[in-house]
């Protein structure tokens, strides 16, 4: 309990205590299991409960405001393919040409690209078993894809010997793969320019979930699409769209009956 307190007093957030404790936690049970330890301490002390941040999504007209901007910036097939998959920054900065199926309309999502201190950008696992996952995509984002496979083989040629072969979907055109914090950065700048509510670029995720539940997408498949572990966490995490499903499935469920009423 004090190296959460003491955690606190140097500024760090609840999640990260959080994140500790259920490492410990985990950690302590091996230990049990091995005979090592009589008790898990963990049990005994009471980690902070972080709060709800509330989830920020862009509406049609604003997405669209935005891609008008964005499509015109060396990144705006990257923020394009973010809206229209839900995917985390890292999936798709680590999506490669060979896990992307163009005649199936599908992408695989294998490994991610993140910046790791003292290493640089790597190539890692995806974040839980169930981000490696299948997803479709939409005829929109496939021909987007189809463009960018295009013009990527057209630098190639150009560029001969100097180019840089990763494979990587999104690359500069040299080759090498996009680093994150860039792309975080020119996202912020083209929000700004497109004069559009601010969202940060992990809200596009939020906005594709969003906007894919007020349309009656069943929340299993959203959750498979974005690779949740339980669909009750995004059930939790997007509580606040449902109310205003629920009213409408009951709106539905009346007309229904009224209609069967009717017809008998």
């Amino acid at each position: 309990q004090g190296l959460y307190s003491e955690m606190l007093g140097r500024g760090l957030s609840p999640r990260t205590v959080l994140h500790t404790h259920r490492i410990l936690r985990e950690a302590l049970s091996h230990g049990i299991k091995w005979g090592l330890l009589m008790r898990n301490v963990c049990d005994t002390v009471d980690p902070p409960k972080p709060r709800r941040k509330e989830m920020t999504a862009l509406d049609y007209p604003d997405v669209q405001r935005f891609l008008d901007v964005a499509v015109a910036s060396p990144y705006g097939a990257f923020f394009f393919l973010s809206i229209y998959t839900g995917l985390r920054r890292s999936e798709l900065l680590g999506l490669r040409w060979s896990a992307v199926d163009l005649a199936r309309r599908t992408m695989s999502i294998t490994e991610t690209l993140q910046v790791v201190n003292g290493k640089g950008l790597m190539s890692l696992e995806p974040k839980t078993d169930r981000s490696r996952r299948l997803v479709s995509l939409a005829p929109d984002a496939l021909a987007v894809l189809a463009g960018l496979k295009i013009k990527q083989r057209e630098q190639r040629e150009a560029l001969g010997m100097t180019w840089t072969e990763s494979d990587f979907v999104f690359s500069h055109a040299g080759g090498s793969p996009f680093y994150p914090n860039t792309v975080s950065k020119r996202f912020a700048e083209l929000v700004k320019k497109a004069g559009i509510p601010h969202v940060r670029l992990h809200d596009m995720r939020h906005t594709h979930a969003t906007l894919m539940l007020k349309e009656g997408v069943n929340p299993k498949t959203v959750a498979e699409r974005l690779g949740h572990t339980s669909v009750v966490i995004t059930l939790d995490t997007y509580s606040h769209v449902l109310p205003g499903l629920q009213e409408e499935a009951a709106a539905k469920f009346e007309e229904g009956m009224r209609k069967a009423a009717n017809t008998n």
